[in-house]
């Protein structure tokens, strides 16, 4: 499903952002540009990082590799 409509992302996006190592909204940002035009994606895209976040937690090893 679209999260962000205005940078097409995805909650698939998000989660392979997450599983290689974006462990914050600054860093999907950064990566998939989501939250940067309108903002309204912004809830719902901290909502599937943090969902994302607890079955796959991020680690300093995993941002290092």
């Amino acid at each position: 499903m679209y999260v962000c409509v205005c940078k097409c992302v995805t909650d698939g996006d998000i989660r392979e952002a997450v599983c290689e190592g974006a462990c914050s909204m600054r860093e999907l940002r950064m990566c998939l540009g989501v939250a940067t035009q309108c903002g309204r994606c912004a809830r719902h895209a901290r909502q599937v990082l943090e969902e994302t976040l607890k079955t796959a937690p991020c680690t300093e090893n995993d941002k290092a590799a």
